[in-house]
């Protein structure tokens, strides 16, 4: 029985895979950075970001990482308190950062390797 069991598991295993063909990088430690603020001449922001890495890709994401933390700190510091400080306006920030970091990727593998980018906590002042 056990015999069964191990040849259909190892059968099955491809036709199952697909749906864990992801992992995560999470940038370590959280990004902090500046944002130009209106009443006080400068804020910051404090945010986790995590990247959906496709297939096994997890470790060019990561020899990438100190390149892509850059473009995500230099997009985070040219935004607008209110961008910085509204729902909507993190959306279209978590947006710019993704498609910049897929840019970026592309350059430098010829893929994006990432399925998306999220931020995963966010504490401004």
């Amino acid at each position: 029985m056990y015999k069964y069991l191990l040849i259909l598991t190892v059968i099955l295993a491809p036709l199952t895979s697909k749906a864990s063909d992801y992992a995560y990088f999470g940038f370590e430690p959280d990004i902090v950075t500046n944002y130009v603020a209106v009443k006080k001449k400068m804020g910051y922001v404090r945010l986790t970001v995590e990247l959906m890495v496709e297939g096994d890709n997890l470790g060019i994401v990561e020899h990438h990482s100190p390149l892509l933390r850059d473009a995500i700190i230099n997009i985070i510091g040219k935004q607008p308190e209110a961008k910085v400080k509204s729902i909507k306006g993190r959306s279209e920030i978590q947006l710019l950062c993704e498609e910049q970091v897929k840019e970026l990727l592309t350059q430098e593998t010829g893929k994006p390797l990432i399925k998306k980018l999220l931020f995963t906590q966010w504490l401004d002042n």
